[in-house]
């Protein structure tokens, strides 16, 4: 960059191939970064790191959320996990966003439903760091290990909503991912197995055994996944599986209920 000028930033960021130059430039200029840490972080934009591990936030549901390296970068269509669960909870209900990441999810949800109960979970060292400074602000508590087990035995059945992005991209379209999640996302937020339906069917049966009876499991999965995705859902004992799509944020969504008692697959009354 022969200057600190807009249009010479723009021109490099466009240059290293970066699609929303303008829009990038103003966020990074807007950092009131010294001439010395601003050129650092332009050269690890250029070099292919994800802008929001360069600022150290990703913008989300009219948030900025801390977002680490390392850690996978919220997406918009992500947005749709919340505006699905928010009907859904007052103040006092308890919301489980499991495979967390930065807490995203789980912080929009806090932010915009006072007194929610919020437990997170993810497996990944680096996304419960973030998680926890995350969620701290709203009284969220992070939990570190597996969906099925990390959570405190004594939410079993009393958890009202679980939501859950979890990854359901096919181990072998991962190496077709654009080259930022690639190379500076975990593999762990990205690969969902053969059919991207491996950790899915984890939330899932986690679902079924942390909500209340009539609770709702709202997941994140891809246009072209839903009906597997939903498979997987009513296997675990979930019902009423329906797909919800947001062509607005290019979001797709499944949600499911566990059974009421005496419903089918609901047990005794």
């Amino acid at each position: 960059m022969p200057d600190g000028s807009h249009d010479a930033l723009v021109a490099r960021l466009r240059a290293a191939g970066c699609v929303f130059a303008e829009e990038e430039a103003d966020l990074l200029l807007g950092e009131g970064l010294a001439p010395a840490a601003l050129r650092d972080a332009v050269a690890r934009r250029v070099a292919g790191e994800p802008l929001e591990h360069v600022l150290g936030s990703a913008a989300f549901a009219g948030l900025r959320v801390p977002v680490g390296a390392g850690v996978f970068v919220p997406r918009r269509r992500t947005e749709l996990l919340v505006s699905e669960a928010r009907p859904l909870l007052a103040a006092g209900s308890v919301l489980a966003d499991l495979c967390c990441g930065s807490g995203a999810v789980g912080l929009a949800l806090a932010t915009q439903v006072p007194g929610v109960v919020l437990h997170a979970v993810d497996v990944e060292p680096a996304a419960v760091d973030c998680a926890r400074r995350a969620l701290a602000p709203v009284g969220g508590t992070v939990h570190a290990g597996d969906v099925l087990t990390a959570l405190p035995a004594d939410l079993v059945g009393r958890v009202d909503v679980v939501v859950a992005n979890a990854p359901y991209v096919p181990h072998d379209a991962v190496p077709a991912m654009p080259r930022e999640a690639r190379l500076h996302e975990p593999a762990v937020a990205l690969d969902g197995g053969a059919d991207g339906t491996a950790v899915q069917a984890r939330v899932a049966r986690a679902a079924a055994r942390w909500l209340r009876r009539g609770g709702t499991l709202l997941v994140e999965t891809s246009e072209d996944g839903a009906d597997r995705t939903a498979a997987v859902v009513r296997a675990a004992g979930l019902v009423d599986a329906v797909l919800v799509r947001d062509d607005r944020v290019d979001g797709t969504v499944v949600r499911a209920r566990a059974p009421l008692p005496g419903a089918p697959g609901g047990g005794a009354p």
